[in-house]
């Protein structure tokens, strides 16, 4: 008889062992430092908080307080079918201490945040995973923790400019171009890129000759449906032979290749560089499907994946769970931005999903995990789009009027960890957002256009306070009836119909509608006398925020 098959079990190093092994006696045990007392997790090598490498380990209670949970609906896993609950709980100990786990033994209706949890083991070989149950004895529901920055406190951690003399004013956004976009296109992912980049050099009024520089995100690899191969792909398919080139997950997330391309240009290693993303998440899933590839990509986080964290979805549904329970945001407060862009996508005759949306459509859709439903999410999606970064010096002899680069927003403030993050906000965003206001006299109140991150409903209302558009907490009342971002609105967004209705072009998309809107080639859907531009990518990852501006 075969064995029962087991759910994804993590990789084990000599730091890490002694916490997945911890079980063995029924105790959890988390890393110590010697030097302060402090509780660190996940186990490093150095402590965090006094920087001291004398490490240990300390015996804790097993009780914690439940900080988040999501009901996923959508995904199953060997030995772990859905419906199951992901939970993040936080330490009695110290509540900055943050497991990421399974809530079990309960019934997930009678779940609240600020329940007290009990630790429970399940072997998986010589590992035993720490689950999470409904304590035995009960306590009063638990106040949340709270954030070590408050989410307003962010401006006073930004880092002064280390110069008056910004690289954003070397550069300029001078080429746009996508390749054709739509769901199993059944093409080859280089030739998507292909089509993007070759866009966008005609669109500049360059040729090939021109581009001395080469940028994209996240690189080759085993990205699965992410990456078409990176910068060897391109240079190997064009012989481009750039002067500088740059490509790597770890950057100021999807459009994180434009903003390397900018010191680049402005530091003189360049003077155009080509910048691309290309997914192809339709093409994939179908040949997946067909056994024709063999999956890889995807969460594979140790901290994460054995308790079904498979996606972003999951770590995000608990802080909008979060948001909802400390600001009072409710589903019909997401639904607006999913309704509000696919109207807009109507205008766009690029846009994969078009057909109208309400707001009874949106709260009736299938569960994804909970509070999200399939409208919540993006459009997964094959295509590529391309950017060129030129030399300010350069533009006014290309063929488009130039877009300039206001400013660009990208300090790390939180920590990076999904789990261990920023608890009422996407991570990567509120720190990012707050940095991009220090480089620039303008204001929110002066942008005319913001295409913001969307990869999911909540990314894009984390931007909205994070950029100041409204106050922290304050998405339900600023978003009441949709109005306010309507494109006759005072902050029209996502003119195209962002990812969740023209499709997940991974933040690129978004600085193209930018750079569409301030040269006013929007058509139907164009704002009129748009001169200003926020153009935000990521979250999640390390992520970047571009303030555009017209030449004009």
């Amino acid at each position: 008889m075969s064995a029962e098959p087991s759910r994804p079990s993590p990789s084990i190093t000599p730091q890490t062992e002694f916490f997945w092994t911890s079980g063995a006696d029924g105790r959890l045990r988390i890393q110590q430092c010697r030097s302060c007392s402090a509780l660190v997790h996940p186990p490093q090598p150095v402590c965090r908080y006094c920087r001291e490498e004398d490490m240990g380990e300390r015996v804790v209670s097993g009780f914690a307080t439940l900080i988040g949970f999501t009901v996923n609906h959508r995904f199953s896993l060997p030995g772990l079918p859905a419906p199951y609950v992901v939970a993040q709980v936080a330490l009695e100990e110290d509540s900055r201490v943050r497991l990421t786990t399974n809530a079990v033994d309960c019934d997930p209706e009678r779940l609240e945040l600020g329940l007290r949890m009990q630790v429970v083991f399940e072997q998986l070989g010589d590992v035993w995973l720490p689950l999470f149950r409904p304590a035995a004895v009960p306590k009063p529901l638990a106040p949340l923790p709270t954030d070590q920055i408050d989410p307003a406190a962010m401006p006073r951690h930004v880092r002064p400019m280390a110069s008056p003399d910004k690289f954003e004013d070397k550069v300029a956004l001078t080429g746009i171009g996508m390749s054709r976009l739509g769901r199993r296109l059944m093409a080859d992912p280089l030739s998507l890129t292909v089509q993007a980049c070759r866009a966008a050099v005609a669109d500049a009024g360059l040729s090939w000759e021109d581009i001395d520089g080469l940028s994209t995100y996240p690189g080759p690899g085993a990205l699965g449906p992410f990456t078409e191969g990176g910068v060897t792909a391109l240079e190997s398919a064009l012989g481009i032979r750039p002067t500088w080139y740059n490509g790597g997950g770890e950057t100021f997330g999807p459009g994180g290749s434009v903003i390397a391309a900018m010191l680049a240009v402005a530091a003189g290693l360049a003077r155009h560089v080509l910048c691309f993303r290309t997914v192809w998440e339709s093409t994939y899933a179908e040949l997946v499907r067909a056994g024709r590839i063999t999956p890889s990509g995807g969460i594979t986080d140790s901290w994460l994946a054995p308790y079904g964290a498979i996606s972003a979805a999951h770590t995000l549904a608990q802080t909008a769970q979060r948001h909802f329970h400390t600001y009072g945001t409710d589903r019909e407060t997401l639904g607006r931005i999913a309704l509000n862009q696919r109207a807009n996508a109507a205008l766009d005759p690029t846009a994969i999903y078009r057909d109208p949306l309400t707001m009874d459509d949106y709260l009736t859709a299938r569960p994804i995990t909970t509070p999200f439903g399939l409208y919540d999410c993006d459009v997964p999606c094959d295509g590529s789009v391309a950017v060129i970064v030129s030399a300010r010096d350069t533009a006014r002899d290309l063929a488009q009027p130039p877009i300039l680069v206001e400013a660009a927003g990208t300090q790390i403030i939180e920590r990076l960890e999904w789990d261990q993050s920023t608890l009422t906000h996407e991570p990567q965003v509120l720190g990012q957002a707050a940095h991009l206001w220090t480089r620039t006299d303008l204001r929110p109140h002066d942008v005319d256009v913001a295409e913001l991150y969307d990869g999911f409903t909540f990314n894009c209302l984390c931007w909205i306070e994070a950029l100041g558009f409204c106050g922290i907490g304050e998405a339900k009342d600023f978003l009441a009836q949709g109005e306010t971002i309507a494109r006759d609105g005072s902050l029209p967004l996502n003119t195209h119909g962002g990812q969740l209705s023209h499709g997940r072009t991974h933040g690129m998309g978004l600085v193209h509608e930018a750079i569409t809107q301030l040269r006013g080639h929007g058509g139907a859907r164009q704002i009129p006398d748009a001169r200003v531009a926020v153009a935000t990518s990521g979250g999640l990852t390390p992520s970047g925020v571009l303030l555009l501006r017209a030449d004009r």
